[in-house]
């Protein structure tokens, strides 16, 4: 019985509603007419006569002490909401209404969860979101001494933030450091030069270190910060190599004799690694691309299990330079893979290799007409694909927003990682032939496909709210951060601010010229009330004058 009756409230709840949406205007033209009706029994003429006779009564100072605290409270009411926009980023008027009046109407919040399944997967995605805001090692970034201080000194400015630099600095010393340093004096001064801020303070305590032992990390930072030039940075890192494999053979052979030997032989390791990488990218700077391709090569055979690295990023760069596009799909079919992190370098490149395909002969008219083909859909949904994980590389591919340089560290799906991609990928998308143009026809598609909001993700989990505050971090001041979702400011609010700035006019006119406003507000009633007016003259003459005294006697 309690499920039938529950049931009964249910359907009649529906019935309700469905009559308050669809059959409004019966429900307005009723009680309309049930008002003349009653117009009789409830003085509405004589009420109507009293508003006026107090309306045509009123002084100016009414007016404008009307329009004045409209003014005020509209104002209140905008600032109120504007702040609440600030700390939430939603109305406060559109929140209540979602929150309490949409329940009651019989709207269905399609982001409560139904079950504990939901719930635990929307946890899952925060969980996963939050650590996809982990900044990483830029696998690109640039020389500082031979690159960015060089563009510091053409335009004045600085390309990194003390954040990203400061960031640099500890991944320094965490992988050129180690405990055992304090035993040997040269690494001991290299271990303090990485902690200096000042640049010069770092290159001089290089130097000094270099005059007691030939220390590899004192190598590694002069290449970085004192070469000006790619060939100086290189002939350096050459030097960082032979002595880095010194320490690394004696290290290997003592590397089970206890934990401080195991520390140091891991040490030893990253400085390898990072020379031998390092030195790849100097010949790929150089023009030398393909000893680049064997060096990362062999470097990623020989250290399999250096992934935080990511040379597999660097080596699809170099392969694309080379127009090596098989061996680009091998490493794709390698590293584009569930259980791995994403990255805009391996969504993006995906994506160019499936316009490849397709993108020399591809027309939006023609696609239009007998609809797209099998590998035309593929290559729109690679596009896709790519554009949901960052949204902010097409505007840098196609050139819409000016490219500045990477930063050396970037953050996942951000903009930061868009201009890393861009500033190296945008020379292999303009050689594909038609490849820029297929995706400006398609990429915006994205946008309509995932579902609204559009945090919530639809090929990937959702977008990540905190990369506009890291990428306001790691860029420069004078670059423009891209957001997305881009917030926009609610209705409500927009409403407000019309309504206060109107109201605010109005007592600013009342004031200055009330008799003229006076009869402009008579007059704007009066044309406002013009119609109802008709139509209940209209009505009056076709309706019997004794239909009221019909009406009592049934």
């Amino acid at each position: 019985m309690a499920e039938a009756g529950t049931g009964f409230l249910e359907q009649l709840k529906s019935c309700i509603v469905w009559s308050w949406t669809y059959l409004w205007t019966l429900w307005f033209f009723i009680m309309l007419f049930l008002v003349y009706i009653l117009r009789v029994p409830l003085k509405i003429n004589d009420n109507l006569t009293t508003v006026s006779m107090f309306l045509n009564t009123l002084t100016p100072k009414f007016y404008v002490a009307l329009t004045g605290t409209s003014s005020l409270i509209s104002g209140i009411i905008l600032i109120f909401e504007w702040w609440y926009f600030r700390k939430y980023g939603t109305s406060f008027i559109e929140q209540v209404s979602v929150s309490h009046l949409r329940p009651l109407l019989g709207g269905v919040d399609n982001n409560s969860p139904n079950n504990s399944n939901t719930s635990n997967g929307d946890s899952d995605s925060n969980r996963q979101s939050v650590s996809e805001c982990k900044v990483w090692r830029n696998p690109l970034n640039l020389f500082r001494g031979a690159e960015y201080n060089r563009y510091t000194w053409v335009t004045g400015r600085e390309p990194l933030t003390y954040y990203d630099m400061n960031l640099s600095a500890q991944d320094h010393q965490t992988f050129f450091t180690c405990d055992t340093d304090h035993l040997r004096p040269a690494d001991a001064i290299m271990q303090k030069a990485w902690r200096e801020r000042n640049p010069q303070a770092r290159i001089s305590a290089a130097h000094e270190a270099l005059e007691l032992n030939e220390c590899a990390t004192a190598y590694i930072l002069l290449a970085e910060e004192e070469a000006t030039t790619i060939v100086e940075a290189e002939k350096l890192f050459k030097q960082a190599l032979k002595a880095g494999e010194g320490c690394y053979r004696r290290s290997q052979q003592l590397q089970h004799h206890g934990a401080q030997y195991e520390a140091q032989h891991r040490r030893d390791t990253n400085v390898l690694v990072y020379i031998k990488r390092r030195l790849a990218m100097c010949a790929r700077k150089l023009g030398r691309t393909r000893e680049a391709v064997k060096m990362m090569r062999d470097l990623m055979k020989e250290f399999p299990l250096l992934s935080m690295f990511n040379i597999h990023e660097n080596l699809l760069e170099a392969l694309l330079e080379l127009q090596a596009y098989a061996d680009v799909q091998a490493v794709l079919a390698k590293y584009d893979d569930i259980s791995l992190p994403k990255s805009a370098t391996i969504c993006y490149t995906a994506a160019l290799l499936k316009a490849r395909a397709v993108s020399d002969k591809f027309s939006p008219e023609a696609a239009s007409r007998r609809g797209l083909s099998t590998a035309e859909m593929n290559a729109v949904e690679a596009i896709h694909r790519a554009v949901e994980f960052n949204p902010h590389v097409p505007k840098y591919l196609l050139e819409m927003k000016s490219l500045i340089l990477p930063p050396e560290h970037i953050l996942k799906r951000g903009d930061s990682e868009a201009i890393a991609y861009a500033f190296f990928h945008l020379q292999h998308w303009k050689r594909v032939e038609g490849a820029l143009n297929l995706l400006h026809c398609t990429w915006e598609g994205t946008f309509r496909m995932i579902p609204y909001p559009l945090e919530k993700g639809h090929l990937f989990y959702p977008y990540p709210i905190c990369t506009e505050t890291a990428d306001r971090e790691l860029l420069p001041s004078f670059h423009e951060v891209s957001v997305y979702p881009k917030k926009e400011l609610p209705f409500f609010i927009l409403f407000t601010a019309g309504l206060c700035s109107l109201t605010a006019m109005l007592a600013l006119l009342t004031h200055q010229f009330p008799e003229l406003m006076g009869v402009f507000a008579k007059a704007f009633l009066s044309t406002l009330f013009a119609p109802l007016n008709f139509v209940m003259e209209k009505v009056e003459s076709i309706l019997p004058s004794s239909l009221w005294h019909q009406l009592t006697r049934i």
